[in-house]
């Protein structure tokens, strides 16, 4: 394939895109995702794309993957089912890629997961490239996971990975797919905001939404709980403290179905809070563990939060 590859990640909050010409990153954007639907989005990841591509000087551009949240048709380019993303939340599939390509003038385009491709890149240019069975926990603003197995992509029927909607607590939190319990809906950063929303109506004190308003952000954004955390807003401590319970809850239930050998942990939230909330994660796994005395290897992203846009391309390349 001559030319450059741009690889693009779709986030609840940002866009972030990368100009790939070989294993190194050449050039990036970063641009709002917008709110008001399918056109726009369209819209908003060609000009992330245009934007990466001149970022990386010289070349044309020879192919575009996307990673999306949602159920993604990798063959026919479409997604369906994502919950977090205004204009894609109903099973009726839409044509992204096609909508991308005819949008960069005809360009290939190829589409994944968001969270499947994050794993694909780590997998084979990043940290995960030792091993041939890994997990990636992606926590932003929903929570997704991707599967390497035997050294390749395991997508199921193309909805394997759905590790937010894993059941953590029976009729516990709303989650965003309208049932409760589930992992996205304790860990999950919008459906934390929510709750944090909840909270403060009836009268619990945090600081959150200043910070947020302070920032000129829409939504408390990986940052923002981060501040919080760090200036001991007991509300965000408290609300972390319960993703990192319902993160050990399900990942010890994958490592004991999949004996991995390793899990990486990014996503928006994830690489923003770092090692510290890794190993949080990894200590409430632990009692959990049928085989306690062999655990995964616990990783933080290579790429932080170029990991889906790399992954992306690396999707179009392969």
């Amino acid at each position: 394939m001559s030319g450059i590859t741009v690889g693009v990640d779709v986030g609840g909050t940002k866009i972030q895109a990368v100009a790939l010409p070989d294993e190194g990153v050449a050039g990036s954007a970063r641009v709002p995702t917008p709110l008001e639907g399918v056109e726009a989005l369209v819209a908003a990841i060609a000009e992330g794309a245009r934007t990466a591509l001149a970022a990386a000087g010289s070349g044309g551009l020879a192919a575009v993957g996307i990673g999306m949240p949602g159920t993604i048709d990798t063959a026919a380019g479409t997604v369906a089912n994502s919950p977090n993303m205004p204009g894609f939340e109903r099973a009726t599939p839409v044509a992204l890629a096609r909508m991308v390509s005819e949008a960069l003038g005809g360009v290939p385009v190829k589409m994944g997961n968001d969270v499947d491709v994050a794993v694909l890149g780590e997998h084979r240019l990043g940290a995960g490239r030792p091993y041939r069975d890994l997990l990636g926990v992606w926590v932003g603003t929903g929570v997704g996971g991707g599967l390497i197995l035997g050294g390749q992509p395991h997508r199921g029927g193309g909805a394997a990975g759905e590790l937010g909607h894993m059941l953590v607590k029976p009729e516990g939190r709303l989650c965003s797919c309208g049932r409760r319990g589930h992992l996205e809906a304790y860990a999950g950063r919008g459906q934390m905001e929510a709750r944090a929303r909840q909270l403060e109506s009836k009268g619990r004190r945090t600081i959150l939404f200043r910070l947020a308003e302070k920032r000129g952000k829409p939504r408390v954004s990986s940052s923002v709980w981060l501040e919080a955390i760090e200036r001991g807003d007991r509300l965000a401590i408290r609300l972390v403290d319960d993703a990192v319970w319902a993160l050990g809850v399900a990942l010890a239930s994958v490592q004991n179905l999949l004996d991995l050998e390793a899990i990486v942990i990014g996503g928006g939230l994830g690489d923003r809070l770092g090692v510290p909330f890794l190993e949080r994660v990894a200590e409430a796994m632990r009692p959990q563990l049928f085989v306690s005395e062999r655990p995964p290897a616990m990783l933080p992203t290579a790429f932080r939060d170029l990991s889906g846009a790399v992954g992306a391309a690396v999707l179009a390349r392969e």
